[in-house]
């Protein structure tokens, strides 16, 4: 696209702000889809792309290879349309249960050029997730968020009325709790009596 503004000049892309950004942005990703062919499923939201695959633990080495494969595919797509993959920004994550653990690689993995240390946690838009996919983390932040909101709430207790109070909880506290809260379904028991315990004073 070319365009003018002022004396400067541009041949691609559009001015930042436009409306017609996040529309032709998803047009212009779409060829990401190519990672289907690889047998791994991508998940898109913005500039970020989650791609995931399974295995059995005996055939991890295959699938590093086939990430590794698809990663260089993607990268060398990206590099024809005017993009860089972040390698600075690229995770790689495991999961696995805990009695499987120990058959989890722990090898770097090759990203672009780059060499990637698999991680513990991650974060995927507002939710954490953790290897052993038991939300630890997750339930770890909330309570967090939650305990702050109560704290700032208690300092301003004694100066607001009893209503306002309740509004100021639910708007604080109860929008952590609400967010997300159905990825804990699975969960084991524990992490949801902590958050429960931890968010109790209110």
């Amino acid at each position: 696209m070319f365009g003018a503004i002022g004396s400067s000049l541009w041949k691609f892309g559009l001015p930042q702000g436009s409306v017609l950004g996040s529309i032709l942005f998803l047009l212009y990703t779409a060829d990401l889809q190519l990672v289907k062919r690889h047998h791994f499923t991508p998940h898109a939201y913005a500039d970020d792309t989650l791609i995931y695959g399974h295995c059995q633990p005996s055939d991890a080495g295959c699938l590093i290879q086939q990430a590794s494969v698809c990663i260089d595919e993607v990268s060398a797509w990206m590099k024809a349309n005017w993009m860089q993959l972040n390698t600075a920004k690229t995770e790689v994550l495991w999961c696995a249960s805990s009695r499987r653990h120990h058959q989890i690689p722990t090898d770097p993995v090759y990203v672009g050029v780059g060499l990637v240390l698999p991680v513990t946690t991650t974060r995927d838009l507002v939710v954490y997730i953790d290897a052993d996919v038991a939300m630890r983390t997750q339930v770890t932040n909330t309570a967090r968020a939650c305990f702050a909101a109560l704290r700032q709430i208690r300092s301003v207790r004694r100066s607001l009325p009893q209503h306002a109070l309740l509004t100021l909880i639910r708007t604080l506290t109860i929008t952590h709790l609400d967010q997300c809260n159905s990825v804990l379904v699975c969960t084991v028991p524990v992490p949801l009596y902590t958050c429960k315990t931890d968010c109790s004073p209110f």
